[in-house]
């Protein structure tokens, strides 16, 4: 029988597994008996401190969730990290239950076979002139695709007050070798 000091309470675990095991012989398309136990035996066992977990999960936060710096402490069952607040910028402390801080950073793991894609290939940050190239391969312009979103404000003249009209607009390279073409606008001729 579990201890009150189990990750899971052992009934709540039984029901699960047997609400996924009936769900799993039901896509295979097999057929019960038509007698079967309500109530699963669930056993549970004591595994120790968790530290073989611990380092399972390690493996999976290479420059992840949280780095080993911003984990402040962790007693009696509970950990207390820093982390940055996303609408105010500041660092932030925060204590939680060790259950519910392998929650937090289990969200961030990713399925078996799946990768990050934005640390790879011409997405990654460092590939900055990557993508400018390929703008330029592609004939693609950033500023006239979203050139639908935003209108600017008029820009008057400073002398007659008139409406000035954008002709040009010249991007400076960030690669070396030959300039793209300057990007025009729809009302320029």
């Amino acid at each position: 029988m579990c201890v009150s000091t189990d990750l899971f309470n052992y009934k709540a675990l039984a029901k699960v597994f047997r609400a996924k095991m009936l769900a799993g012989i039901a896509a295979a398309g097999l057929t019960l008996p038509c007698r079967y136990p309500t109530e699963w035996v669930v056993d549970c066992k004591s595994v120790g401190s968790g530290e073989k977990a611990l380092i399972y999960l390690g493996r999976y936060l290479y420059r992840g969730v949280i780095s080993e710096k911003d984990i402040v402490a962790c007693d009696n069952g509970q950990v207390s990290f820093r982390y940055r607040n996303a609408k105010t910028g500041r660092m932030e402390r925060r204590t939680v239950s060790g259950a519910h801080f392998l929650w937090l950073v289990l969200q961030h793991v990713l399925p078996k076979g799946f990768r990050r894609a934005r640390n790879f290939g011409f997405l990654h940050p460092n590939c900055k002139r990557l993508i400018a190239l390929l703008q330029v391969l592609l004939k693609f312009a950033p500023g006239r695709a979203l050139a639908w979103a935003k209108e600017r404000a008029p820009i008057l003249c400073g002398c007659c007050g008139a409406v000035m009209v954008i002709v040009k607009t010249r991007i400076r390279s960030v690669f070396s070798g030959v300039m793209p073409e300057p990007i025009t606008t729809q009302g320029a001729q």
